[in-house]
């Protein structure tokens, strides 16, 4: 009888333990650690199986040179990929339930030109041919097979030899040399490393789709982020029809890209011209509505930044932030207060970024400042005015990056004056527009007397 030894992982870090602990030594967290299963006997099988011993290369025998990709027809996710996939690579995409990671993936399979495998591990073939029906491709080079043993799905690919494999989801599949449960530690980190080895021996792309938990980050060992070449974040709220596209690790291209998507009936839409889309009709005429220039990897756009302020009713402020760092906005609440004598401390401030999007670029910080002192006063920035500039704990505007990239959005969008820091270096008579520099926070009150 094959021999069964027990293990104990921890589903927080992934650390291996030989008994059950109440508290792992590792990360410190509590009653994280589960019991698994493995059969030795088919894993010293699976070793002894293994090809021929690998020859080391001489360095100066590599012959360097860039990576081939492959265009995946959605120019949005090549863009966060680094320009597209690269042969052998592995992507793992993760998200929200609900929030379109089967759509994405889905719809790009449809449109590719090259042999695609789709596991389907959570929808039946019928469910996922209803939704291909919304998408534009006719989806002839597209092939289905619901199965979620990983061997089997690897003697199939071996047959059919894909260009691209698509995984809906890791958290469905299951190793025979594993006895634990589909989605356990143990699991998810082997059928990882099978698909990987596959990946890398034949040169196919594979698209690994996982789980997030409730924490925010992907289901399973945190090793499996180490093992895949590219990590996706695909994030928005599901009550509002944008998306967001991250990268939050590339072995291929840059890690600040960032792709835009609308929700449809039809899949998702590529955004083109986000500034066009985020913006109020008619402009940010309302007191606390103010328009920010952001910057997200290579690209710029404009956003409004909404802010509301009230006398706190209950003795203790509100701090409520939809799409911005609340731990931001209660440093730039602190510093109006100090430099510019604003009594913040006994008011509710609502803020929030149209959209439904989270933006972590502190050139918002300008904008956001603006849009409190805007709503605090009840007299509305003047029109066509944007803002781009970081604030420093003594009140000071300091510079961001891309100033000139975020002006050309700005003036693009129909602004037609853009405050930025003096220390910013700009060249004004570069650019159609008006180019106010101020110093200090102080001098935001120009706009609210």
């Amino acid at each position: 009888m094959a021999k069964l030894k027990k293990v104990y992982y921890c589903q927080n870090c992934g650390a291996r333990h030989n008994q059950w602990l109440g508290r792992c030594p590792v990360c410190g967290q509590w009653n994280t650690i589960v019991e698994e299963v493995v059969n030795k006997q088919a894993a010293k099988q699976e070793r002894l199986l293994q090809g021929k011993i690998p020859r080391p290369l001489r360095l100066n025998e590599i012959e360097a040179g860039g990576e081939y990709r492959i265009k995946s027809g959605n120019s949005e996710l090549d863009r966060v990929l680094g320009g597209g996939m690269v042969p052998g690579s592995v992507v793992l995409i993760g998200g929200e339930p609900g929030i379109g990671k089967s759509t994405l993936v889905l719809q790009t399979a449809l449109q590719l030109p090259f042999h695609t495998l789709y596991i389907a591990g959570e929808e039946s073939p019928s469910q996922i041919k209803m939704r291909a029906e919304r998408f534009p491709g006719e989806g002839k080079n597209l092939s289905l097979l619901p199965e979620t043993n990983v061997q089997k799905i690897l003697t199939v690919a071996k047959e059919t030899k894909p260009e691209i494999i698509i995984v809906d989801s890791i958290q469905t599949l299951h190793s025979d040399l594993i006895d634990s449960s589909p989605g356990s530690m143990s699991q998810i980190r082997e059928t990882a490393s099978e698909l990987i080895r596959f990946a890398k021996e034949t040169g196919t792309i594979v698209l690994i789709i996982g789980h997030i938990t409730k924490e925010g980050i992907i289901a399973g060992p945190k090793v499996l982020e180490h093992m895949v070449d590219t990590v996706l974040h695909f994030e928005g709220d599901r009550y509002h029809q944008y998306r967001l596209l991250r990268s939050l690790k590339n072995r291929f291209g840059s890690t600040h890209e960032l792709g835009i998507f609308e929700m449809t009936g039809n899949g998702l839409q590529i955004i083109e011209n986000p500034s066009g889309v985020l913006l109020t009709a008619g402009g940010m005429k309302t007191a606390g509505s103010v328009a920010a220039v952001t910057t997200e990897g290579m690209r710029s756009f404009v956003v409004e930044v909404q802010a509301l302020t009230g006398k706190a009713v209950y003795g203790t402020p509100q701090r409520s932030v939809t799409g911005y760092d609340p731990k931001r906005l209660n440093m730039i609440l602190a510093v109006l207060e100090k430099r510019n004598g604003i009594p913040l401390s006994g008011h509710d401030v609502f803020l929030n970024i149209a959209g439904g999007f989270r933006l972590y670029d502190p050139g918002l910080d300008l904008a956001v400042a603006a849009a409190v002192l805007s709503s605090f006063t009840e007299i509305a920035v003047t029109p066509g005015t944007a803002f781009a500039g970081e604030i420093g704990l003594t009140g000071e505007i300091r510079p961001v990056s891309r100033i000139e990239q975020r002006i050309s959005e700005a003036i693009k969008t129909g602004f037609d004056r853009i405050v930025v820091s003096t220390h910013q270096p700009v060249n004004a008579e570069d650019f159609k527009a008006e180019i106010t520099s101020i110093t200090n926070i102080a001098d935001l009150k120009r706009w609210f007397a």
